[in-house]
């Protein structure tokens, strides 16, 4: 079994602790001294960073938001001077609630490690070909891809998601031995070879890297069977760094965690107490590494489990289970986190009101298809057809500008749904 820093992943259970313990200490003082919510928030729980004893003390800690970071906008979360920041990324293209990441030099090195150990677990090396099919822009997305196969010398194809028969020519005429996207993606891909009579087994394909949407157990193996590759997960977390935080090894037994780098908890999302390894609960991270941005307590919103036992591949860092759920109302589609907030304000907008509203997400064709279904009201009730069909058109318009891509809108009939509901997801992960 490959290893990138074996060392480190193989680490003891006492080691890890210790080491976590030195670097949490160390990004409490930096967070203390530099970070005024910090600050504000440990004096409100008469909490300093020499009263840390133990990991577990970081109990005493309040968590943190995403809406945290969103108030603190721009730089007010950063716990160095700007001119140390080498890159910033954003959350979302939604500036509605902005978030923006920054990242030292140090930082860019920490995601490239991380990535490269991801990329070494499942078995890409110097000789492999990473062709990354992922959206390159302000979100944080493939960055750290690239920069781990770079660091373990693999060569880099980085053609970003989109023009699946011209990924599908660049894959066989290039080699690509490794793919790197979003399920939808890579079953975009998958059909597009079928489209143009490409025989996978003519490819060089051999590995397959998938994250940034939920997706199967039948979404795997219909991967693996359609390309010929070995298909695992990786999570990222936009507030943290993308692909990287944690991911699969071929063992497929959950998704490892550097712990290292992060300290991961599980909380019960009502009681917000801590759970026992096992149980399922939402996932909360500290970094410890990171020198532009570090998080304390993030309550990430994503359910899952924790497994402390070695995994079969012999690294002993925590695994997460996949998730699939959430806490609160946010969905990822086509590989985007939304909320119905976002679609609320986009009606409103256009509407001067907010009617009752549902968003309605399928699965269609192995790809993700969101239709907002607008009751009609006094707001949005037009006698004539031609204003109706214009209101539509402006609806479509405004949402699908506001998401960045293409939904589908109906006004529909009171009634017609649960106005309580706003969101019903059809599509099946498990």
């Amino acid at each position: 079994m490959p290893y990138w820093n074996e060392r480190i992943e193989c680490m003891t259970r006492q080691d890890i602790e210790q080491l976590q313990l030195e670097n949490l200490q160390a990004t409490l003082n930096r967070v203390y001294k530099n970070v005024r919510h910090y600050r504000k928030v440990f004096r409100k729980v008469d909490f300093m960073p020499e009263d840390l004893q133990s990991v577990e003390d970081i109990r005493k800690l309040p968590f943190i938001t995403r809406r945290d970071l969103s108030r603190n906008y721009p730089y007010d979360m950063f716990a160095v001077p700007l001119r140390e920041v080498v890159r910033l990324h954003t959350a979302s293209f939604n500036f509605d609630d902005p978030v923006v990441i920054g990242f030292t030099e140090n930082d860019i090195r920490s995601w490239a490690e991380l990535m490269a150990r991801n990329l070494t677990a499942v078995g890409v090396g110097k000789d492999d070909v990473v062709q990354i099919a992922l959206t390159f822009g302000i979100i944080t997305g493939p960055f750290g891809v690239q920069g781990g196969a770079e660091k373990i010398g693999a060569s880099v194809i980085p053609i970003s998601a989109g023009r699946l028969y011209q990924q599908v020519k660049i894959m066989r005429d290039f080699r690509s031995t490794t793919l790197v996207s979003t399920p939808t993606v890579a079953l975009g891909l998958a059909r597009a070879m079928e489209e143009m009579n490409v025989d996978p087994n003519s490819l060089a394909l051999k590995h397959g890297l998938f994250g940034s949407e939920p997706w199967s157990e039948n979404t795997r193996s219909d991967l693996e069977s359609r390309l010929h590759v070995t298909a695992t997960d990786t999570y990222g977390l936009t507030e943290i760094f993308g692909p990287g935080v944690a991911w699969e090894c071929p063992e497929k037994n959950g998704l490892h965690i550097s712990e290292d780098h992060f300290i991961a908890e599980v909380i019960d999302p009502e009681t917000l107490e801590p759970l026992p390894p096992g149980e399922q609960g939402e996932l909360v991270l500290t970094t410890i590494a990171k020198e532009a941005f570090p998080l304390i307590r993030l309550r990430t919103g994503d359910m899952t489990r924790i497994d402390y036992s070695p995994c079969a591949c012999g690294r002993t860092h925590c695994r997460i289970s996949r998730i699939f759920k959430r806490t609160d109302e946010v969905i990822v589609v086509k590989g985007t986190s939304i909320t119905p907030e976002q679609v609320g304000q986009a009606i409103a907008r256009v509407s001067g009101g907010q009617p009752n509203f549902q968003l309605v997400i399928t699965r269609e064709e192995d790809a993700d298809q969101l239709l907002v279904m607008v009751e009609i009201s006094d707001i949005n009730f037009f006698d004539e057809m031609k204003k109706q069909r214009r209101f539509v058109e402006w609806l479509h318009r405004e949402i699908s500008e506001t998401l960045g891509w293409e939904v589908a809108v109906r006004l529909v009939e009171p009634g017609t749904f649960d106005p309580q509901k706003r969101v019903r997801d059809e599509r099946r992960f498990i």
